[in-house]
Order: structure tokens, then sequence, then C-alpha cells
């Protein structure tokens, strides 16, 4: 393993390093937490000036939600105006080409901001769903995240208008709530075929999705790690980088795409 920082002297050889890792992979796999996000102004969950510092967890969790809908949309109003403005940045971009390039397989996320899907990742595994869409818990019916939250202002809280009043939802999985099964099974497939782990932006430290990244190194493939703060996995990386993701995958994706 590796532990470089930006603007050290090992952070060239370090790129380096991981670029060849990527380079070499026709079966690659990311795994992105909300670090990625970041720099698309989502703010992240845990650590310096992570969401869970200064609001409840308990308005996400399922519980909350079912017995007072309107505290939580009225709590998560704000939030779901800035999630919908977001937009990729160059981290995203950089890994929708490096699967265009054929290195990566496809992109397993924990975040629900929907941002690799608008870079243009093809195979996007969400393991905790998507917030720019709304489920109706009634009648199952769906629709865009923005036309609820444009309408918060005069319907509180909001109501599906498939069924005509049913409980609307965003469709991410709540604290309480299971991830949806299909999602867990592709995402430690795509970890056991892989021919390398490139981690970007997590934290490693939620489960069961941590596991995806020690499923494809107990399979024999390589790790990358990029995050600003060290990670429970890191001693098992080939290389680690401890730097913004938005300034490391372009470096990384440029070089693999020279290589």
């Amino acid at each position: 393993m590796r532990v470089i920082q930006l603007g050290t002297t090992a952070y060239a050889d370090s790129l380096f390093r991981a670029g060849e890792l990527i380079a070499a992979a026709r079966q690659g796999v990311a795994f992105t937490g909300a670090g990625i996000s970041a720099e698309s102004g989502i703010q992240t969950y845990r650590g310096q000036g992570g969401l869970w510092n200064t609001v409840d967890p308990k308005f996400a969790s399922i519980d909350y939600f079912l017995s007072d809908p309107a505290g939580y949309w009225t709590n998560a109003k704000e939030r779901g105006g800035r999630l919908l403005a977001a937009r990729p940045n160059l981290a995203h971009e950089a890994l929708a080409e490096l699967e265009r390039l054929g290195h990566l397989a496809g992109v397993v996320t924990q975040n629900v901001d929907g941002l690799h899907e608008l870079a243009g990742t093809r195979r996007l595994v969400e393991l905790h769903g998507n917030g720019r869409t709304v489920v109706c818990l009634d009648c199952g019916a769906s629709e865009p995240r923005a036309g609820v939250q444009a309408r918060l202002d005069r319907e509180m809280p909001p109501r599906c208008r498939a069924c005509g009043g049913g409980r609307l939802k965003p469709a991410v999985v709540f604290f309480g709530e299971q991830m949806p099964v299909r999602a867990v099974r592709e995402a430690f497939d795509l970890a056991a075929a892989c021919d390398l782990m490139l981690v970007v932006g997590s934290s490693l430290v939620v489960y069961p999705a941590a596991e995806v990244p020690l499923a494809a190194v107990e399979a024999g493939a390589p790790l990358i790690i990029v995050n600003a703060e060290p990670t429970p996995y890191d001693e098992l990386a080939a290389v680690v980088i401890a730097g913004k993701a938005g300034e490391v995958l372009p470096e990384l994706k440029r070089i693999a795409a020279a290589a």
C-alpha cells in the first residue's frame, strides 16, 4: 500500500501506478460514496461538515417518515432543492469516460444524487436508491422529484396524483429499510468478476455496502482508494490517494487513456 497526499514528491509516482492499474483493467468496478459529490455541492454525511453533525439522523428513518411525512418533507425541502440543482463534476465525468474506454464494467454507488447517470455512466448500480425520483407508498406510482419539490409550498405533505392522495416518499433507502435485493446482488456479482476495484469518496464504514469492495479484494482484484480521509480498508489497497476526487480522477483517466 502507498498512501500519498496531493503535492508531495510521491504523488506523481502513485498516480502513475494507479493509472497503470486502471489501464490494465477490462472489468474494473468503481465504488463511490458521498465524497465524490462534495465538489458538486452535495453535503457529505460524516466527517467534518457532514450532514449528521447538524441534522438528527432520525429525519432519515422510515419510522419517522411514516409517523410524520409533513415533518420529513419540511426538513428535507431545502436539501431536495440543492440535490436537484447539483450537476456532475470532473470525477463523475472521468468515471463515465473510463467506462466508455473499456476499463470499467460499471459503477456501484452509495449515493442517491443521480449524478453518475447525468454524467453518462451506462451500467450503474444504486445501492441506496435515487433521490431524483419519488414513489407512492400506497399505489407504487413514481414521478420526478422536481415536480413534487415545486408544489411543497402549497401541498404539505405532498400527495400522489396517480391515486389521488397516497403518501409520497423519495425513492431512497431510509434507515430501517432494506437495500434493494436486485441492486445488492448485481453489485456483488460485479465485484466478484472485476479485475480492479476503484473506491472513490467513500469512508467504507457503512455496511453492508462497504462489503462490496472487500468482495473484490477477496476475489483477487487490486484495490485503489481515492478518499479525503483514511478508511478501514487502506491496508488492503495497492494504492491509496488522499485527495479530492475532482482533482485525482481526471489525472487517473488521462494516464489510463495514454497507456
